[in-house]
């Protein structure tokens, strides 16, 4: 009698073993594929910290859904296993799908203009293609919802089987899930940033749909004969499987074609980093005539090489015509050494760069391993080889940390210049603050001068007047200019020193540029801290103070909201 009810109880014990395992498993791949389509959305949209956060949201908001939907559930081992075949297809294809939807969105108006002989500027951009667009950026929020109601269930199914199998109602038997559930979720997020961040993303959508087909495998053919029809249910195992395998095999190939269907120019190369997805395309423009190439950071223009030497002398030359010495210059971002090429015509002692992604900084380098060597040329022609240069001191790291400690090493430059992307993401914002710019100064020589980029002053007025009064809040004498870069149209800067003269009065008295440039004069340069009278009339517009994220909302509202909209003031 004993042994029967030790044997009865050490059978209860390995379901529960098999089935809080499951559930922990689950909870992990649940995690990810929120991150994954998070993650995704977030590149495609645009918004990102937004999207991130929208799809967050909504994939909790329908697992509550999908929790309430199982209780009118029937049979809860054969729904579980339906559910994680549904689950690994539609969480290993998602992406794909959503690759796709953008594609033939953003293509169908080049397409329909070639077939009918239109001018590419009469592309249709309404009707059936605004609705096809609209859909497309919805698309990632409507699978993450399904797949959220999916995962939603498995929680309620997994807590019913387990009674089911006891054969009564267990006292802690939600805790016990939920136990499992956490614990799961908390490895998840340690493999998404120890993992996947660093693989291509339909490889982690696969590897994370691989898991769950398995497990339901794995529950199939243990609790198979309380499971109806299990045949079918082995057959779409089968199915699912060799979907699963043509897309680890073909589906980064069939992703990289359809982000390429997105750009006008012949894609010659792309990389998806740890931060940020690069692409570099290239364009004939003439026979005999060097080729256009181009750096897209997520989809985003970051520079062109037919119009890129006007945006990086502005950025340049007025900080170290301002400055009393160019001796010791430090760089912060810049990861394409374009900027680095043109201080090194200054003769620097050594220059300091502080740029986030190593393997950015690798492909400009000439050392990444995977470009091609035409590739590699290029951008080393481009930059005339800044990184390989002595006196360059490359730091790869996050520049609000690093320049915690060129402050703690007390050390100094002459001339500070900030080339960081547009304040578009949360993350960036601090490094536009009051804060960061203030730790600046403390490294800055007391004759020396900062630059920092700044948007555009047509397109998001608000952001770039913020970012200048953040510099002046911070203790700089600070002024802004501007000018006409082709690829970007209207851009602009703000420059600041310590003390004495302004930067515009320090090269108002300079005779001629001491280092010749082929796009800039002195004039010009005068010139371009002119604005239209009423430009800075605008009391309202404040400061980015640190955690504020006013730069940021200025910029997003600028960009997303109003579509680069300029609103001119009365």
């Amino acid at each position: 009698m004993h042994a029967n009810a030790g044997t009865k109880q050490g059978i209860l014990w390995g379901h529960d073993l098999f089935l809080i395992s499951v559930m922990g498993v689950l909870a992990a791949c649940g995690l990810i594929y929120e991150y994954l389509l998070a993650h995704y959305a977030g590149r495609v949209l645009g918004a990102v910290e937004s999207s991130i956060y929208s799809m967050i949201g909504i994939m909790i908001v329908a697992m509550g859904v999908g929790a309430f939907l199982a209780k009118w559930i029937d049979d809860a081992f054969s729904t579980f296993v339906w559910l994680e075949i549904s689950i690994a297809f539609l969480g290993g294809c998602a992406i794909l799908m959503m690759s796709g939807a953008t594609a033939i969105a953003y293509t169908l108006p080049s397409w329909l203009a070639a077939l009918y002989g239109l001018d590419p500027q009469l592309a249709p951009d309404g009707g059936v293609v605004e609705l096809l667009q609209a859909f497309s950026r919805t698309l990632p929020f409507i699978a993450g919802f399904i797949l959220g109601l999916m995962i939603g269930m498995e929680i309620p199914l997994i807590a019913r089987i387990r009674e089911t199998l006891y054969g009564r109602r267990l006292l802690h038997n939600t805790g016990t899930i939920y136990g499992a559930d956490y614990i799961g979720a908390g490895i998840g997020a340690a493999i998404w940033v120890l993992f996947c961040l660093s693989m291509p993303i339909v490889y982690a959508a696969v590897a994370t749909a691989a898991v769950n087909a398995f497990v339901g495998m794995m529950f199939l053919y243990r609790y198979r004969h309380q499971v109806a029809n299990p045949k079918r249910l082995w057959s779409a195992h089968i199915l699912v499987a060799g979907v699963l395998a043509l897309m680890f095999t073909s589906g980064s190939a069939w992703m990289e074609q359809l982000s390429y269907s997105l750009f006008k120019d012949e894609v010659v190369y792309s990389k998806s980093t740890k931060y940020q997805q690069l692409t570099l395309t290239q364009r004939t423009i003439g026979r005999g005539l060097p080729k256009v190439t181009s750096l897209y950071i997520n989809g985003h223009l970051q520079f062109s090489s037919s119009d890129e030497s006007i945006y990086h002398s502005y950025l340049t030359y007025p900080a170290l015509l301002g400055s009393a010495r160019q001796e010791n210059i430090l760089i912060i971002g810049a990861g394409d050494g374009l900027a680095v090429r043109d201080v090194l015509r200054w003769n620097p002692k050594e220059i300091t760069l502080i740029d986030l992604d190593a393997q950015m900084l690798a492909l400009f380098s000439g050392q990444d391993k995977a470009a091609p060597p035409s590739v590699s040329r290029t951008l080393l022609a481009l930059n005339e080889s800044a990184f390989l240069d002595p006196r360059v001191n490359v730091v790869t790291g996050d520049a609000f940390i690093e320049v915690e400690s060129l402050v703690s090493d007390r050390r100094s430059f002459d001339t500070i210049i900030i080339d960081l992307p547009d304040p578009s993401h949360p993350d960036l914002n601090k490094l536009y603050s009051d804060f960061f710019y203030s730790r600046l100064k403390e490294i800055l020589a007391g004759d020396g001068v900062i630059a920092v980029q700044s948007t555009s002053p047509f397109h998001a007025k608000k952001a770039f007047i913020s970012i200048g009064k953040t510099l002046a809040s911070a203790g700089f004498i600070t002024e802004q200019y501007h000018a006409n870069v082709p690829t970007f149209g209207e851009w602009g800067w703000s420059i600041g020193v310590k003390r004495g003269l302004p930067v515009s009065t320090r090269i108002a008295q300079i005779s001629a540029l001491p280092v010749a440039n082929d796009w800039l004069s002195k004039r010009q340069i005068e010139a371009a801290f002119v604005f239209s009278k009423n430009f800075f009339n605008d009391p309202d517009i404040q400061p980015n103070r640190l955690g504020s994220h006013t730069v940021y909302n200025y910029h997003h509202q600028a960009w997303e909201v109003d579509d680069g909209v300029f609103f001119s003031q009365p």
